[in-house]
C-alpha cells in the first residue's frame, strides 16, 4: 500500500468518523472502500461509453460489403 495523505472539511471528517464507528472499520478502510467504489463506477461508465459508441460505428456506412451474404456462401449445404 501507498500513504496518501488527503485534506477533509470538518463535515467529511465527522461523518467519516461516525461510520467508521457503526460500522467497527476504521477511517482508512472506509476511505479506500469508497475510492474502489469510485473508480469501479467510473470503469463501467467509461467501458459502456465506449461500446455505446462502437456499437453504432459501422451503422450508416453504405461502402462495405454484405457480411450476411459472405456468411451464408460459407455455410455447409
Amino acid at each position: 500500500m501507498v500513504r496518501t495523505q488527503i485534506y477533509l472539511t470538518e463535515e467529511e471528517r465527522d461523518g467519516l468518523s461516525v461510520l467508521a464507528e457503526a460500522s467497527g472499520k476504521k477511517q482508512s478502510k472506509l476511505i479506500r472502500e469508497a475510492v474502489d467504489r469510485l473508480i469501479h463506477q467510473f470503469s463501467h461508465a467509461r467501458r459502456d461509453a465506449v461500446l455505446k459508441d462502437a456499437a453504432s460505428l459501422w451503422q450508416d456506412r453504405n461502402d462495405l460489403p454484405d457480411f450476411d451474404g459472405m456468411r451464408r456462401s460459407w455455410d455447409r449445404t
